[in-house]
């Protein structure tokens, strides 16, 4: 069963690779064993992404688990999987127009039961590791920049790190921008913050009932990491640098996923799918 319908995969795939760079053999014999197939390490790092299941556990004779990590740790270093979530960002301008005026900012607090560098005592959780994700999208929930850090920390001091991701678009950014935050950041800081900014707010207010406004957006996509990619729900990851390329990764699938329901309706191509996805 694959982890991903051939729809989304391909088109990810088609950029993935085109992002990766030529392989310098430096083996000063030329022996090598043969090198494992792009594709095929891509295929492996989905399944992980998608299912949580452990390097050795997804490991075959196709490839070991020490070439998975290997060549993960080569395309982070490489910078890949930023440049795949920008070039998705990009389709989605292209096609769909970000809605850059409407911006939602949250939290979200995983397990993170292997500790690590962005791990914390997590307050909802009795004190065991966690991971908290400052997550921020755009006016449609698709997801624009995040900041990785330990579930001890508060929503309201990330949220200064996690406006600054709008900067990736350059100048592209429209004239009024409005943040729309939950109770947790009702405080004079925040305010100010966004007043230095240059942004408009709305922000709940504690102790009153719930108010809902766009933040369903950004609840929505918190859902789509945690309740479609196993990996991201569970934290096993310890390095920050890794924990970074698989939400990117998760992203670009989001963000595919979400051009093929739209154009499903308004565009015919040769590999669409039979149904809506």
């Amino acid at each position: 069963m694959p982890a991903l319908p051939s729809s989304i995969i391909e088109p990810i795939w088609d950029q993935f690779r085109a992002l990766i760079p030529p392989v310098v053999d430096t083996h000063p014999l030329g022996c090598h064993r043969p090198r494992v197939d792009e594709r095929i390490v891509f295929d492996k790092l989905i399944q992980v992404l998608k299912w949580g299941i452990p390097y050795e556990g997804i490991a075959d004779e196709s490839c070991s688990a020490t070439t998975i990590r290997r060549r993960r740790d080569e395309w982070i270093q490489a910078g890949i999987f930023e440049d795949l979530e920008d070039l998705c960002l990009k389709a989605a301008d292209k096609m769909l127009g970000l809605q850059l005026e409407d911006l939602t900012v949250d939290g979200c607090i995983v397990k993170a039961p292997c500790g690590g560098e962005a791990a914390g005592r997590s307050p909802v959780d009795r004190g065991k590791q966690g991971t908290k994700r400052s997550l921020m999208v755009e006016g449609q929930g698709l997801p624009i920049g995040f900041v990785i850090a330990g579930a001890n920390r508060p929503d309201s001091p990330l949220l200064e790190e996690t406006l600054e991701q709008v900067a990736r678009f350059g100048f592209d950014l429209p004239n009024e921008i409005t943040v729309h935050l939950d109770a947790g950041y009702d405080s004079t800081k925040t305010r100010d913050l966004l007043d230095t900014l240059g942004c408009d707010c709305i922000i709940s207010k504690k102790g009153e009932p719930l108010q809902a406004g766009k933040r369903w957006m950004v609840e929505r996509t918190n859902s789509w990491h945690n309740r479609g990619f196993r990996k991201l729900q569970i934290c096993t990851e310890k390095r920050i640098r890794v924990i970074d390329a698989f939400i990117r990764l998760a992203n670009s699938v989001i963000i595919t996923r979400q051009l093929i329901h739209r154009a499903w309706t308004t565009h015919r191509w040769d590999t669409r799918p039979t149904r809506k996805p």
